[in-house]
């Protein structure tokens, strides 16, 4: 699929409306100051946390979720998409912007299921992890390899340890 070229990126951020946005998805927004702030919708909000910078065109969470950047922030974050997806979302609702290109109906990415339950208890979370570590140690023929030539050789001893291996593809998980 071809690059969404920077000049289309850089018009969607500056014409497309994160004020329209926030308010399209029903977030009440009062002035205050330069800025507008309102409830973010992307956490249980009781004052108002959400900032947009009208002029700058863009949006801050200064709440529990922390978040805020461009119109394609928004979306992605509203609708848990990629940055292509969304990119290509703000561009099918301003047909100036489609250049004769193809819009992405469906997402490409696909939502990966959370690793463990929001309510999930440490000891829960712990197990998990270091189950996620020996699976991973166990598809890893050069993990395994290391481990032979460290003397680490019996399967019974690896299993009841539950070694594992940290390849860095947990963070990506999460």
């Amino acid at each position: 699929m071809a690059r969404i070229p920077d000049e289309i990126i850089k018009r969607l951020k500056q014409e497309v409306s994160v004020q329209r946005l926030a308010e399209a998805r029903g977030v009440k927004l009062k002035r205050h100051g330069k800025e507008l702030k309102g409830l973010c919708p992307f956490h249980d909000d009781h004052e108002p946390s959400l900032c947009i910078n009208p002029e700058e065109n863009i949006w801050n969470c200064r709440g529990a979720c922390g978040v805020g950047g461009s119109p394609i922030d928004w979306v992605m974050k509203a609708e848990g998409i990629s940055f292509r997806h969304a990119a290509e979302l703000l561009r099918a609702e301003h047909p100036a912007l489609l250049a004769n290109a193809p819009v992405v109906k469906v997402g490409t990415v696909r939502k990966l299921a959370p690793p463990v339950e929001r309510d999930a208890s440490d000891a829960e979370i712990l197990n998990r992890i270091v189950s996620y570590y020996h699976q991973t140690l166990n598809d890893t023929p050069d993990a395994l390899k290391y481990l032979e030539e460290r003397g680490l050789t019996q399967p019974e001893m690896i299993a009841h340890f539950r070694l594992g291996f940290a390849n860095r593809t947990l963070g990506l998980r999460l």
